[in-house]
This record gives structure tokens, C-alpha cells and sequence, in this order.
């Protein structure tokens, strides 16, 4: 039959320029002639209704045979060509030589120190919370001992909104927001941003917080001392030493500022031979605040009389610069990737 002839033919001319295919562009247009909705094999199987039905099984099954047979002709050409492009691309490629790892980002130093203390006092049985950093003045300011006419007010550098509505100067006012839902005993810190109207080399408007609390029953300047001391040297090295100064906030009584032996220098007041930098000869670099909670907070939260506690609040961008060697605040802020690579 003429129909069967024209498939056959239509095979041996694929076969031809199938040889001569050299790029899988000119493969998907030979596709889309031969074996295309509108191509020519599609345009063949058309006429077969019109076959006397005698020739028309023998014609179907020389069409389905035919398809079949250009499109694994097909199929096979594509694999040799994708495997040509492939072995041109490995040309002159060894692949015994190592690869090229990607550039690994890292978390910020900031980051990393918040997620490391928030860890040692978790271990600890400490529970994070947190809370807004819109706050009114009473959260902020009364509830912690510091009345409109107080002189520690002048101490904050407050960015107001409003004459009652402020950004939060410290973490303090989460754990006033904890205590005035939940009963004693409780464990908490506070970390996160704080603000203040300040800016030079050594203060930046927003800032870094972590802040702890504890009370309940018995609790001493011991406990305070035990508990920052474990956290001291866990972050720095187990033979930091840490010693208390007497100092005041309005929100605790006694208070205390916890100084640390230099971490440059190792307490010793001078490096290579040099005065030390960081300590300024001293051998001890102040940490952090803290203190047993004043009364007049507790009265502010309606705790009772027979509970006591402490309190201790450290600036997280101090930390990391001790514990890293970093000499300028700003390198925080400036996004420099030479930087932020060191501790990927």
C-alpha cells in the first residue's frame, strides 16, 4: 500500500536527518516536523479513514509501529547529545580536584553571645521571656522604683513618643509585665533591644539587653553571686575571676557592678609588654549590674512581703566585644562582610 511506503520512507528520512542533528535545537525542530501534532507523521495517520476498510488494520498497525519507531530514533539521538554537551563541559575538568564550598554565612556576634547566655541560664532552669519595646512610663519607670521626679530618670536618655508612651531603656520592664501576672517563684530573663538618646564611639541609640530575674523564698546575695559567677565563666574561661563593687540602682538594694579579670591581659594589667587596652592597667573590666530586688518593686506588683529576689541586667554588645577582642562598637553596625566571615 502507498501509505505503508510513506511511513517507511518517512523512518529512513528521520534516520538521515537525525545523523545530521547536531544541537538539540535542530533535534526539537525535526521532533516538531515528524512527530508534532501538525507534523508529517500526524498528517499521514490522517488519510487512514480514508483507506478501504480491508487495508486499514494493516495500515493502523504500520502507523503505531512507525511512531514508535521515530520516537525512540528520537529519543536515542537526545541522549548522545545531552552526553556530548556533558563530556564537553568535564573537558579538561579533574574531578579529583576539591570542589569549591559555597561561602557560609553566620549568625551575628551579637547574636551568638545572646543565644549563648540565653542557653547557660536555660540550663539553669532560667525561662525567656519577653515583652514590648513601645512601653509606657509605668512599666518603664514607676513600677521599678523611679517616680517623675526621680534623678535616675536623667541616667536613661530617653527617646519619648508621647509624655507616657517611650521606647524602653532596659529589659526591665518585662520582668515588672511577668511578675504582675505570675506568682513567685519565678526564673526569668528578659533579652532583647533597648534605646536610649545616645550615639558616639562607645553608645548607639539601639542597643542589646539581657536581663534576669529571680524570687522566691530565701533568696540571698548568695544566690546572686553563685549564679552570675557560673555565668561569668562559662562565657569567658573557668579561670575568670569576678569580683562585686558596691554601686546603686533605683530598682535594687543592695546593688552591686560585677567586674571580671581582663580577658586581654588575664588580670594582669599589661600585655606584651604594653599597657593592657582594655583594662587600662586595672586587671578588671566591669560587666554587668545587678542587686537584690528593692522592696518598692515588689509592692509596685503586689508581691508579698515574705518573698525576696535578685536582679541583674548586662549589655550584650559589651559581652561580645570582650569575649572576641572586638576594639570598636561600630563594627557591630557597619555590615562589613570582612567581618561577619570571621565567625561563620
Amino acid at each position: 500500500m502507498d501509505i505503508v511506503a510513506t511511513l517507511e520512507n518517512l523512518v529512513r528520512e528521520m534516520e538521515e536527518r537525525l545523523a545530521r542533528a547536531d544541537t538539540l535545537e535542530e533535534l526539537e525542530v525535526l521532533r516538531a516536523d515528524v512527530l508534532g501534532r501538525k507534523g508529517r507523521l500526524a498528517r499521514i495517520i490522517s488519510r487512514l479513514p480514508g483507506l478501504p476498510p480491508e487495508d486499514r488494520p494493516v495500515a493502523g498497525q504500520a502507523a503505531n509501529r512507525i511512531k514508535e519507531r521515530c520516537a525512540a530514533l528520537f529519543g536515542e539521538r537526545r541522549s548522545a547529545l545531552l552526553a556530548s554537551r556533558e563530556a564537553e563541559a568535564l573537558a579538561g575538568f579533574d574531578p579529583t580536584l576539591p570542589g569549591r564550598a559555597p561561602w557560609r554565612g553566620s549568625l551575628h556576634p551579637v547574636t551568638l553571645i545572646a543565644d549563648e547566655i540565653c542557653e547557660i541560664f536555660t540550663a539553669m532552669g532560667f525561662e525567656v521571656v519577653s515583652g514590648p519595646e513601645v512601653e509606657n512610663d509605668h512599666y518603664n519607670f514607676e513600677a521599678l522604683n523611679m517616680p517623675p521626679e526621680h534623678p535616675a530618670r536623667d541616667m536613661q536618655d530617653t527617646l519619648y513618643i508621647t509624655e507616657k508612651v517611650l521606647m524602653r531603656t532596659h529589659t526591665s520592664p518585662v520582668q515588672v509585665r511577668t511578675m504582675a501576672t505570675r506568682a513567685a517563684p519565678l526564673a526569668v530573663i528578659a533579652p532583647g533591644k533597648v534605646y536610649r538618646r545616645d550615639s558616639d564611639l562607645t553608645h548607639t541609640p539601639m542597643f542589646h539587653q539581657i536581663e534576669g530575674l529571680m524570687v522566691d523564698n530565701g533568696i540571698t546575695m548568695a544566690h546572686l553571686r553563685g549564679t552570675l559567677t557560673a555565668l561569668v565563666r562559662a562565657v569567658f574561661g573557668s579561670r575568670t575571676r569576678v569580683r562585686f563593687r558596691p554601686s546603686f540602682f533605683p530598682f535594687t538594694e543592695p546593688s552591686a557592678e560585677v567586674d571580671i579579670s581582663c580577658c586581654l591581659c588575664g588580670g594582669k594589667g599589661h600585655h606584651r609588654g604594653e599597657p593592657c587596652r582594655v583594662c587600662k592597667e586595672t586587671g578588671w573590666v566591669e560587666i554587668l549590674g545587678c542587686g537584690m530586688v528593692d522592696p518598692a518593686v515588689f509592692s509596685a506588683v503586689n508581691y508579698p512581703d515574705n518573698v525576696s529576689g535578685f536582679a541583674f541586667g548586662l549589655g550584650v554588645e559589651r559581652v561580645a566585644m570582650l569575649k572576641y577582642g572586638i576594639g570598636d562598637l561600630r563594627m557591630f553596625f557597619e555590615n562589613d562582610v570582612r567581618f561577619l566571615r570571621q565567625f561563620a
